[in-house]
């Protein structure tokens, strides 16, 4: 484990006149999975206790306790300008010290119009040098939930995940990094989680292809290529706390609420040089938990209007239902980008399978 560590701090340390700190770098993980938790606004890192877990608390894992279970959701991102795919599988060790999963993620961006060869280097405009390419991110991640000691109230996660991004032909990058995540169930009820994402920082390296990306105009360069080839994304904290509540003998009532965190100044109601909070919220409705019923909000910030340049606050509202028959559920849920903002909506659809439930 030492020399693993040695290792990190290592590759951390190389390059660092070509490395940068991004605010938003390999944002496509921080979406999660799953049309129950993006019904609820992402309120479910106390809560998601299935092969899910990973997208939004890892330590979730250890509430699967025999078989197996499979997941998969596509998702159709600003009116299906992008898709977005997510396959899944989770499964209790044989020597019942802990849960084993794997996931593997997508967001893509298909037919994009290429320019760069619009205009030749005397300044002549050629339609038919028009050309299109995909921009597209992956990810697998490997996870390992368990319970310290054998305390069936605490649980605690990792994720190893390992990135792939492309853009045509003019960029490719890899990159690595773990999450860790850790819960609670307390006897008085209430359930307490939180999640580091990118807790040794995720590190992506990248390779330009200068040929493709810049083009020369009458001697003078544009799309120049960047000179950071070293990406960093520092650690994001997502912590929350739920409580399910029996309303009768058929409902039972679950809400969630929670801080975002990440350390840096971004456009969040509560933003300082050192770390920016954006709270979120979420509640599920269950009916003899056959039938579900999902609201959520979240992504609160601070915004200005283009037209008159007035700050405002937007919010992402989010809702969903799902049903579940035996060992098969399926959620759909859908959002706004952002009331206040753009008014795109994005609609989800997943399906998961316990083959727990399905063979009894």
């Amino acid at each position: 484990m030492k020399k693993v560590i040695l290792c990190l701090l290592m590759l951390y340390g190389l390059n660092t006149e070509a490395q940068i700190v991004r605010k938003y770098s390999n944002e496509f993980l921080n979406i999660g999975a799953g049309a129950r938790g993006l019904a609820m606004g992402g309120a479910v890192t106390s809560s998601q206790a299935d092969v899910y877990s990973p997208m939004w608390n890892p330590a979730g894992l250890a509430a699967i306790d025999r078989d197996w279970q499979g997941a998969a959701m596509h998702a159709e991102y600003f009116e299906s300008i992008a898709k977005y795919d997510y396959l899944a599988f989770a499964k209790p060790l044989d020597n019942k010290n802990g849960v084993f999963a794997i996931s593997l993620i997508r967001l893509g961006v298909d037919n994009i119009l290429n320019t760069t060869q619009l205009i030749d280097a005397e300044g002549n405009i050629d339609y038919d040098k028009i050309t299109s390419f995909s921009q597209s991110d992956y990810a697998a991640l490997i996870s390992y939930a368990f319970r310290p000691g054998g305390n069936h109230r605490l649980a605690v996660g990792v994720n190893a995940k390992m990135v792939y991004r492309n853009v045509g032909k003019f960029a490719s990058g890899y990159g690595f990094g773990f999450d860790a995540g850790v819960l609670y169930n307390a006897d008085n009820g209430w359930s307490y989680g939180a999640m580091l994402r990118d807790a040794t920082t995720t590190v992506n390296f990248w390779t330009i292809n200068q040929e493709e990306l810049s083009t020369i105009v009458n001697g003078e360069e544009f799309n120049p290529a960047p000179a950071d080839k070293l990406e960093i994304s520092m650690p994001k904290l997502n912590v929350g706390l739920s409580r399910n509540f029996d309303i009768n003998r058929d409902l039972a009532f679950t809400p969630e609420a929670g801080l975002n965190i990440d350390f840096a100044k971004t456009a969040a109601l509560i933003s300082t040089d050192f770390a920016s909070i954006t709270p979120y919220a979420g509640a599920e409705l269950r009916f003899q938990d056959l039938i579900f019923v999902r609201i959520g909000v979240n992504r609160f910030q601070s915004i200005t209007d283009i037209e008159d340049l007035k700050r405002k606050v937007s919010f992402q509202p989010s809702g969903g239902i799902g049903i579940k028959y035996q060992g098969l559920t399926l959620d759909y849920a859908i959002t706004n980008s952002g009331i206040g903002g753009s008014n795109f909506f994005s609609n989800f659809f997943s399906l998961k399978l316990d083959m727990g439930d399905f063979r009894n």
